[in-house]
């Protein structure tokens, strides 16, 4: 008889799924909620996101084991609705491929320029060696993918470990609650991290995989919990060490960078005594940025692939990797947007496949009769919630990028 997959196991899938780059912009977009908003929006960010993912899992209940997302909502909403789901992943896929690949660009100027210098453009070639170097592992085989993702998973588990013992030694409770500011306004600016923040717990296309690996929905579901717990715990850890050393008034140049990751890296490295802690931290963003990239742009290569029809022989995996990979990096070198705008506006089209069709799928099969028990509890009352934090989202983005909303300036 078969073993069967640990809860922990999967927790592990989702967790890794979850945790990336995004993070790394969670500091700076938290800046003016500080410490307990940010932490309270990120919070009930996971919590919604935990459920819509099991609402994923109540409508496939419906189908085969294997039954993948696309599957589902083309059978249950139709294919215009489809198409627009398809599309609002492939665009979350490539913006994320586009803030990869400036962030990597910019931090390699910063660490090489004292060996290596290209003047002003500097950071865009890094980018263009960056994205032909580590796009070639891709356009390989996913087999080497797999093999070079245990090393960068592993490389970041690392650096994560030694960054975070390394900032927690120095934390100050005074900066870390802000202290020496006790009648600023932190929690009118915690709705504009929400994008943000959703886009750090987009796991919802790993969900028909957790139900295959099962064979259940049960065992998925805590699969799914373990798994975003754990991600908030690393998040939740990362703001703390970072808002404990790194003054609230002193993200205002990162802020005015639209939070270019290389800025925020310097700004740490200026309140940081250790040249050997400074150099771990670079080495955790690079990791995270790599493994990040080198995960999306499979899942994007993948999906392209599929939709053109390419083949599998090198001129076809040419093809996808064309596509793939130079649309990001030509709008990277044309029109390079900050790390965090990039991110906000993969958040804020997130919120159609992590809240609104999940949603709409549940709805849909609460109307189909089915042997199976498995229900999120909630009713109605929950779908509603849902849609409105996904919709809300979305307007929290625009509205801030217009100055509809307040924005933190440090």
């Amino acid at each position: 008889m078969p073993k069967t997959p640990s809860i922990f196991g999967g927790a592990c899938i989702i967790a890794s799924v979850c945790v990336g780059a995004g993070m790394l912009g969670l500091p700076t977009s938290g800046a003016g909620a500080w410490t307990i908003w940010s932490a309270l929006a990120i919070c009930l960010t996971m919590i919604v996101m935990t459920l819509s993912g099991w609402l994923l899992l109540e409508a496939y209940k419906h189908y085969d084991i294997r039954a993948s997302f696309s599957t589902v909502t083309k059978d249950m909403l139709g294919n215009t609705v489809n198409i627009i789901n398809n599309l609002a992943v492939y665009f979350v896929g490539g913006i994320l491929l586009y803030a990869y690949t400036t962030a990597s660009g910019n931090i390699l100027d910063g660490l090489t320029s004292e060996f290596i210098s290209f003047g002003e453009y500097g950071g865009r070639i890094w980018s263009v060696i960056f994205v032909l170097f580590f796009s070639f592992f891709v356009w390989h085989s996913t087999r080497i993918v797999d093999r070079i993702s245990v090393l960068l998973v592993l490389c970041m588990a690392i650096t994560f470990a030694l960054t975070i013992s390394s900032l927690a030694a120095n934390i100050n409770l005074s900066t870390l609650f802000d202290m020496q500011n006790p009648d600023g306004n932190y929690s009118v600016y915690a709705i504009g991290m929400l994008p943000v923040a959703l886009t750090s717990f987009g796991y919802h296309h790993s969900v028909s995989t957790m139900r295959a690996y099962y064979g259940e929905e049960r065992k998925a579901k805590y699969a799914i919990l373990g798994g975003t717990l754990i991600a908030i715990s690393l998040y939740l850890l990362w703001l703390i060490c970072i808002f404990g050393n790194l003054p609230r008034e002193q993200f205002g140049p990162v802020i005015a960078s639209d939070g270019n990751l290389d800025v925020l890296l310097n700004a740490l490295g200026n309140v940081i005594e250790s040249h050997s802690v400074k150099q771990v931290i670079n080495a955790f963003s690079i990791a995270a940025i790599l493994s990040s990239f080198i995960g999306v742009g499979l899942g994007v290569f993948d999906y392209l692939a599929d939709l053109f029809k390419f083949d599998n022989s090198k001129v076809g995996r040419a093809k996808s990797w064309a596509v793939t990979f130079l649309p990001p990096l030509t709008l990277s070198l044309l029109f390079p947007l900050g790390f965090l705008k990039a991110i906000g506006y993969a958040g804020a089209v997130a919120t159609i496949w992590t809240c609104i069709i999940p949603v709409l799928l549940a709805r849909k099969s609460r109307q189909m009769k089915s042997d199976n028990p498995f229900t999120v509890c909630g009713g109605n009352a929950l779908l509603l919630f849902i849609l409105l934090f996904g919709i809300c989202t979305a307007l929290f983005h625009f509205l801030a990028m217009f100055n509809l909303l307040p924005v933190f300036q440090g």
